[in-house]
Order: C-alpha cells, then structure tokens, then sequence
C-alpha cells in the first residue's frame, strides 16, 4: 500500500494537494488524529487498498507530537510512506487568512474556552511552526508563497513518479528578487554569471529555449559553475543517502528566475536523472506554467 501523509502550516494549500491526490486516485482523509493513524493504516490494509493520502495538521495539537516518531516506526516496519510538508512565509500566511477572514486553528488557547482571549495571528503561526518543526526535518517540504492552485496540484502529482525508498532530489529555478525558496536545503547563487537577458533575441525565452541554451553553453563561466556544483552534489549526495534522507532540494537562482538559473537546473537534473539512489525532479518556480518555449529559428535565420 503507498501511504501519502500531508502535513504543514496552516493556510498552506494541504486541501489542495489533498484534492490533487484524490483526483489522481488515492483514497483521502482529511485531519486525521495521529492516533488513529496506525489503526487507519490496518484497516485499509485489510481492505486491500492501494493508495491512501491523509492530511494532519496543528488541528490535532495535543496529539501532534508523537506523530514524526510515528512515521519513523512505518518506515521501519517497510510500509511505502512518502510525508509531504507543504510551508508558507508568514507574510503570505497572515494575508490569506485576512482574505479568508478564518481563524487561525491555535488562535484561541485550548485551556481557554473564552472566544475574547486569542493570540495574535503572527503568534499563532509562530507557535504552529514550533510544534510542527519536527515533522519538517523528516519530509519533503514545498514552499506554496508563490504557487498557483494549479501549480501546486502538478508538484503534488510529480510526487507519485518517484521510486520508493530512494531519495527524491528536487533541483528549484527561482529568482532572488522574489526571495529564496523555504524549502530549499542547497542555494547556489547564479547572479555573476553571463546574462542573455540584455541580448533582445533572447530576453523573451527562456534557459528551456535552444536560443538560450546555446547562449549559456558557449560561456566558459557557466560551465565552470555547472561543473562546481556537480562536483559539490557528487561529493555530498552519497553521505544524505546513506543517513538515510528522503528528500533534498537544491535551489539554484539569478536575478529574475527566467535564464540563468533555469538553464543550470535543465542541465542538472539531466546530468543526476539515472542514477538509481535518487529519483530527480525538477521545478521552476518563476516559469511553470507561464514559460513560452520557442522552436530554434531555422539555419541562416535572423538570430540562428
């Protein structure tokens, strides 16, 4: 049975990616009690299902801490568990909750009933992330600040291609000026590096387009940083693996998150995809979904 488990701060997108799951065929309950989590897992077993997701969240705060030792005690007992830790900034979280107008789940203390005595929403969150900081060091964390609903529900879905029991290894575009990924575990800033941006044939592509990626290929700095962090990766995934990490997220940015950066991503998911210790994915969080990706212009055209 492939067990998925949704956790993370609330406010967060866990419905969507609960919902992304449904529609991909898993059978999901939504703000499971820890507790109950074991029983739940044999009883599906029983039932011969094959694919099962579960949300749990700071709703189940008096139960929540047991709960990362919990799914250390499934994947020791060999059960296929992939636990997903969807984040936020607290900026982004204070502003969808002031959208929603809903209350935040440990705004009002569970010792006290008396709906005038809340805690400041940034406190609740603040305090949400202490009780859930455990959970975060043993999953594979997605940032959602800046992801559409629709983007959100593909990276849920590009979960159910990786191999079980390998590490996922995630390689991230983004651009600095829209912030640094929360979920990333490497950074490697591309800034220094030639920029197709002020070259006018290029500056609508992207580092997917062949126009850009010939572009940075010819540069000797963009190899030679390509080749720093592919010796880095090479030199310090074999020691995540044998410690037995599930997931690692390496983030590489330039200024806009169009050229640069995601060129490099490109080419190092392809140099790591085959690998059987690993399953590659890669993300582009400035392009998915909006990139315009241009055919090569034909030998003796303008710009060729």
């Amino acid at each position: 049975m492939e067990l998925i488990v949704i956790t993370g701060m609330s406010g967060s997108g866990k419905s969507v990616a609960l919902h992304a799951l449904e529609d991909a065929g898993f059978y999901c309950v939504d703000n499971l009690p820890p507790e109950l989590l074991e029983r739940f897992i044999a009883l599906e077993r029983e039932q011969a299902a094959c694919k099962v997701a579960v949300a749990m969240d700071v709703r189940s705060a008096h139960s929540l801490p047991g709960l990362a030792r919990q799914l250390q005690t499934l994947r020791q007992q060999g059960q296929t568990l992939t636990a997903l830790f969807l984040d936020a900034t607290t900026d982004t979280l204070v502003r969808r909750f002031s959208e929603t107008r809903r209350l935040h789940p440990l705004s009002i203390p569970h010792h006290d009933a008396q709906l005038d005595q809340r805690r400041a929403l940034t406190d609740a969150i603040e305090l949400e992330r202490e009780l859930l900081g455990e959970l975060r060091e043993q999953a594979l964390v997605l940032d959602t600040s800046l992801l559409k609903a629709s983007q959100l529900r593909s990276h849920v879905k590009q979960l159910l291609h990786r191999t079980p029991h390998s590490l996922t290894l995630v390689f991230e575009s983004f651009a600095f000026k829209r912030g640094v990924p929360m979920d990333a575990d490497f950074v490697f800033d591309v800034r220094m590096l030639p920029n197709p941006h002020y070259e006018p044939e290029l500056k609508p592509l992207t580092g997917m387009d062949a126009p850009v990626a010939a572009f940075l290929r010819a540069e000797p700095e963009v190899q030679a940083m390509q080749e720093h962090i592919t010796a880095f990766l090479q030199r310090w995934l074999p020691p995540l693996v044998d410690d037995h990490r599930s997931y690692v997220t390496v983030a590489v940015g330039c200024t806009g998150g169009q050229h640069r950066s995601v060129y490099l991503v490109e080419q190092l998911a392809r140099a790591f995809a085959g690998d059987a210790h690993w399953t590659v994915q890669r993300r582009h969080r400035e392009q998915d979904g909006l990139a315009v990706h241009v055919e090569p212009a034909p030998p003796g055209a303008p710009g060729a």
